[in-house]
């Protein structure tokens, strides 16, 4: 097979530049190039050196493009794309009035596999190539998803959305039900391609104790999927979980009393957290998923990043599409940024594309698969074009270094700045 080869900028990381200095933390070339061989990454330096090296090779050369791996959105909905931007409503009102009646027509896999293929395809012109997906309680919906991501090559984590109460009749299972469709999914998907299942509890609320309990004894059954729910978005949430369950410490305990807080856990929102969640969602490694768009939009109050970074938490950045307000992880690192600025801390750029790559990739348990530009990793990657527009090639043209160039594309950048995006090897068009 013949060998490609990418000319550029590169960007990628040797560490996390959440806890320690961002400079120490990033892999930076301003001729550099990422030499790829089949699906994968054979190695990343130098440009004139690698083509020297390899003459035959064929060759893309994007200039002052800057090549980085693929985007990872670590919590998103792939059911509520139709009705992203939806008008004002807080979480319960909002999950009621717009997601819910949404998520009632999943149970039509035509319909489904209609919605599935069109969020891929608009997660690749944003430049993300893994998704990480809640779908609804119809199975149909999630081999409708897995299908349209195996059509694409795409690594991508998915899971039945599980709910017995506090959701309306044609959205709702039973625990046992919701038992054994996840077992039957995960048995069909979990390591199939470039697919791995994630126990899909919605959120405390939605299930009963004896639903939580079985997916719990699930996951202790299948200890290498991953578990994905939400977690402390709201204070009315938050009020109401402890109506619900008033024998827990706190919202944590609700997951953790039923089998559900574990190292492979991916904890949505986070935002409101006792001390004593930090420090056990820390202790056990467990991974909590920074949501800004969806936390603006929706009112739900400001992440701590370097907070909870400098707690020991490891932590992804996500779209979470529909409640959040966009499909590109240019205007999610924005957002990130934006909340980070009120609580009194400006983000580097290195730090937010860390964590749309990297910071993500570990959060899903993929690190060094996905989200990296290093020898090894799946050839997933984004090609940013740092002068897209003319609003931003002004601010280009001005800049001093490789972050004074990147920044405006974080910050104005959208579907435009992405030039080119590769998923496994393979030029997406």
């Amino acid at each position: 097979m013949t060998k490609q080869l990418l000319l550029g900028q590169t960007l990628g990381f040797s560490g996390n530049p959440l806890i320690s200095d961002w400079a120490d933390a990033v892999e930076f070339d301003s001729a550099g190039g990422v030499l790829i061989d089949g699906d994968r990454i054979v190695t990343v330096g130098n440009g004139a050196a690698l083509q020297a090296a390899h003459p035959g090779a064929v060759v893309t050369d994007y200039g002052q493009g800057l090549i980085s791996a693929g985007f990872v959105d670590a919590h998103m909905h792939y059911p509520q794309t139709g009705m992203i931007a939806s008008w004002g409503k807080q979480l319960i009102d909002w999950l009621n009035t717009y997601t819910f009646p949404e998520e009632a027509r999943f149970g039509n896999p035509g319909y489904a596999a209609d919605v599935a293929g069109r969020t891929l395809d608009l997660a690749l012109a944003h430049g993300t190539t893994t998704l990480t997906s809640f779908c609804t309680i119809h199975p149909e919906s999630v081999d409708a998803f897995f299908d349209a991501a195996a059509n694409r090559n795409m690594a991508v984590v998915a899971g039945k959305t599980c709910m017995d109460r506090n959701a309306p009749d044609d959205l709702r299972d039973t625990a046992q039900s919701a038992y054994d469709d996840s077992k039957a999914l995960l048995t069909k998907w979990h390591g199939q391609g470039r697919a791995q299942y994630a126990i899909t509890p919605r959120f405390s609320p939605t299930s009963t104790p004896d639903q939580m309990a079985a997916l719990g004894a699930l996951w202790s059954e299948h200890p290498d999927c991953l578990m994905q729910t939400h977690l402390s978005e709201q204070h009315p949430e938050i009020r109401w979980v402890k109506e619900l369950y008033p024998d827990a410490r706190d919202y944590l305990d609700t997951y953790e009393a039923h089998g559900l807080l574990g190292e492979r856990g991916l904890y949505g929102h986070a935002i409101h957290l006792e001390p004593r969640e930090v420090s056990r969602l820390n202790e056990i490694s467990a991974a909590v998923i920074h949501c800004p768009t969806s936390n603006t939009f929706i009112g739900s109050g400001l992440f701590d990043t370097l907070g909870l970074a400098a707690a020991g938490l490891r932590i992804g950045l996500a779209t979470d599409t529909g409640g959040g307000s966009s499909f590109s992880m240019l205007r999610t690192m924005a957002a990130a940024y934006e909340i980070g600025q009120l609580r009194g801390v400006a983000l580097h750029p290195a730090q937010l594309m860390w964590l749309a790559t990297e910071g993500s990739a570990q959060a899903v348990h993929m690190k060094g698969q996905i989200g990296h530009l290093n020898a090894g990793a799946w050839a997933d990657i984004v090609v940013l074009d740092l002068a897209s527009t003319a609003a931003i090639a002004q601010r280009f043209e001005k800049a001093r270094d490789i972050w004074d160039a990147l920044f405006p594309t974080i910050m104005m950048g959208d579907d435009r700045a992405i030039a080119d995006v590769w998923v496994a090897g393979q030029r997406v068009t």
